[in-house]
């Protein structure tokens, strides 16, 4: 991607192709992996992507670079306006939901770049899943531009400007397949990756309490079991959750995630050891089952059955439950090496 910072007031930010280069895909993939995803950007302004004359179509993005790379490659052969709101970085989607994709800032993205001056026509193509932060008739009366929606998926945008601006049942409909489920798995791996580790840590150290009577060949091998079993069943959880989403009991991902969590403490308690009492069993059934509640209620985001009010109210009513039982849990494992008839 070309950008020109020497712009003049109706010159675009830039020029842009649809092709991807190594680099885009490697951004990508670094975005999946949560590397700088909150500084995987594009400068909000209007781009023209190949040679858009002034009836060329006007795409309205957000300035996360994925969904702007994402855009453009649905493009290939085709000339337009991509325009770019700064939503600071985040999604369509997401953006629409917290007000940055919104009313006000696409109003005033079309007079900063002087939109009414490019083109001759007065259609904005907006993404579908950006339809609740934009009001439509409110952009028509301070602009004079019609927001026209398009389909969910960028892919479809060539079929919907062959049909004329008509979108099937099929454009319309998020499907939210396994693998566009699990693809985001990577991120929280990353994203929680360092308490993930501390928490096995910790389990390891106090499942060694007391040390008095024990070798120190024992110690070691209790404790590499319980930090990697902790490392592996949770992060199976993550994977496992979005995988398993639809089929997962109730509808709350707090519930969905300790009904994941509960099968994977019981189906890993063989390996824990044959010394392993009923209080430490318990207690790693209780701890590993509200860790995998606590990071599926990150998965809101993979199904459309969620609102933000609906999160927001699970999150109040979940989090202390959660906080409790890992209280509880720690507490009992801690325990546990002091009550060995237990």
């Amino acid at each position: 991607m070309r950008s020109d910072h020497q712009a003049t007031a109706l010159e675009p930010c830039g020029h842009v192709t649809a092709e991807w280069t190594i680099r885009n895909w490697l951004g990508a993939l670094g975005v999946r992996l949560n590397l700088r995803r909150m500084h995987y950007r594009v400068t909000p302004g209007l781009y023209a992507l190949g040679k858009p004359g002034p009836d060329a179509p006007v795409f309205v993005s957000a300035n996360y670079k994925l969904s702007f790379d994402h855009l453009r490659q649905a493009l290939v052969g085709l000339d337009g306006w991509i325009l770019v709101l700064d939503t600071q970085g985040v999604n369509v989607w997401c953006a629409a939901g917290k007000g940055t994709f919104g009313t006000a800032e696409l109003i005033g993205k079309i007079r900063e770049c002087r939109l009414l001056e490019r083109v001759t026509h007065r259609r904005l193509i907006v993404p579908q899943l950006g339809a609740s932060g934009i009001a439509a008739h409110e952009v028509r009366k301070q602009s004079g531009f019609a927001v026209i929606y398009g389909p969910v998926y960028a892919a479809n945008l060539p079929a919907f400007l062959q049909a004329k601006l008509h979108a099937t049942p099929a454009m319309r409909r998020v499907h939210f397949r396994w693998y566009e489920r699990l693809v985001v798995a990577p991120v929280e791996i990353a994203l929680y990756r360092r308490e993930l580790f501390l928490g096995g840590l910790a389990l390891a150290i106090l499942a060694c309490l007391p040390t008095a009577g024990a070798s120190w060949a024992m110690l070691g091998q209790r404790s590499g079991t319980v930090f990697l079993l902790w490392l592996v069943t949770s992060g199976l959880a993550i994977f496992l959750g979005p995988l398993l989403l639809p089929w997962l009991p109730t509808r709350a991902f707090s519930i969905k995630g300790a009904s994941l969590g509960l099968a994977l403490a019981l189906c890993s308690l063989g390996l824990l050891g044959p010394d392993w009492t009923r209080l430490r069993s318990a207690a790693w059934v209780l701890l590993l089952s509200t860790a995998a509640s606590y990071l599926l209620l990150n998965f809101t985001g993979s199904t459309t059955f969620t609102s933000p009010s609906g999160v927001r109210r699970e999150v109040r009513l979940a989090l202390p439950v959660q906080i409790v039982a890992g209280v509880v849990g720690l507490t009992a494992w801690t325990a546990a090496g002091f009550l060995p008839t237990w």
